[in-house]
């Protein structure tokens, strides 16, 4: 079976990339984004996609009923159910877009498979219940996860939850552990290192800025050889903690010889910065993220589109590998 696709709030094409990794028949019949800068960005990878740059709860019954979709892929805004966001939960603004999605799903005759991805948190939310209480009245069986990229295999950290849902009458092929599972049937295995993301010949602008490194000792520091690396967020370069690792080329033996110099001067003295320098720490580019959230090696980002365009719109997306492992899970 073909399967017809609706990618709502589409970013970069992460559910996109996902669905074509998966290998499963179907296409995606249209994709809804409101962000212009995410739009050009997603085009540029997927050309001849029916993208739509509009407010979702612009879309009338009518339109999205038309769309004859059978399957349903979204990743709503996380910021309600966020610290940042004040957790401000079905009161924030920015809730109604999926709001508006859940009051319709009992409109979409042929909708048969759902996913949903969100940031963690969401599962103790006002709005996952009335998510979940939808998909009962519209006689879906579903199933949550809490997962990391490194439950299947990929050295990153993003813990997300993620919802997986469908009306057929076949049986999930696996026993659910818990309510909402931490991992997947599947034993993946431990991750790699990362060395076969690092690309070539960075240039010097990738290097951590005087600003950064006075907060040194605060940064998450990674190399080739490691096996893991920080989740990276839509403010990473800007901020020293909790944004994403940083890389060097010197072993952790260095960088341990090195910090022990550095913190015999005052923390953020220019001795301290200047110190730090010698492990000539760099941001991952924007390609090296991609690749650590599974984006196909042949996904771009075009000239058009800044440095720091690219870690925001990297940081609002999605793990491929495990939406795609999702994926197939919700079709087996």
């Amino acid at each position: 079976m073909k399967h017809r696709i609706l990618e709502l709030y589409s970013g970069i094409g992460g559910m996109h990339c996902a669905w074509n990794e998966s290998k499963l028949d179907g296409e995606i019949v249209a994709a809804v984004d409101i962000n212009t800068v995410a739009n050009e960005v997603y085009l540029y990878n997927f050309p001849e996609s029916n993208l739509m740059t509009r407010n979702i709860q612009a879309l009338s019954i009518e339109e999205l009923t038309n769309m004859n979709v059978d399957t349903i892929l979204m990743s709503p805004p996380c910021q309600p159910f966020t610290r940042n966001g004040k957790y401000l939960d079905e009161n924030d603004p920015r809730t109604n877009s999926f709001l508006y999605i859940i009051n319709t799903l009992d409109k979409f005759d042929k909708l048969q498979y759902i996913l949903m991805e969100n940031v963690k948190g969401f599962e103790i939310s006002t709005v996952r219940n009335l998510f979940i209480d939808k998909l009962l009245q519209c006689q879906f069986d579903y199933q949550e996860f809490l997962l990391c990229p490194s439950n299947v295999g990929v050295p990153n950290s993003r813990l997300r939850y993620y919802c997986i849902a469908r009306k057929t009458t076949s049986i999930w092929t696996f026993k659910r552990k818990s309510e909402i599972m931490t991992s997947l049937p599947k034993d993946y295995g431990a991750p790699d290192s990362i060395e076969s993301m690092i690309e070539n010949n960075v240039s010097d602008k990738f290097l951590v800025k005087n600003n950064i490194l006075k907060r040194g000792n605060v940064l998450d520091i990674i190399q080739k050889e490691s096996k893991r690396s920080c989740c990276f967020t839509k403010a990473y370069s800007h901020y020293a903690e909790g944004t994403g690792s940083v890389y060097t080329e010197e072993s952790p033996e260095v960088v341990k010889k090195c910090f022990i110099k550095a913190n015999k001067f005052e923390v953020g003295s220019d001795n301290f910065i200047e110190t730090l320098k010698e492990l000539n720490l760099r941001y991952f580019t924007p390609k090296e993220v991609s690749l650590l959230m599974s984006f196909p090696s042949t996904y771009k980002f075009p000239e058009t589109i800044s440095m720091k365009q690219c870690y925001r719109l990297l940081g609002n997306s999605i793990n491929v590998k495990v939406v795609s492992e999702l994926l197939k899970l919700l079709f087996n």
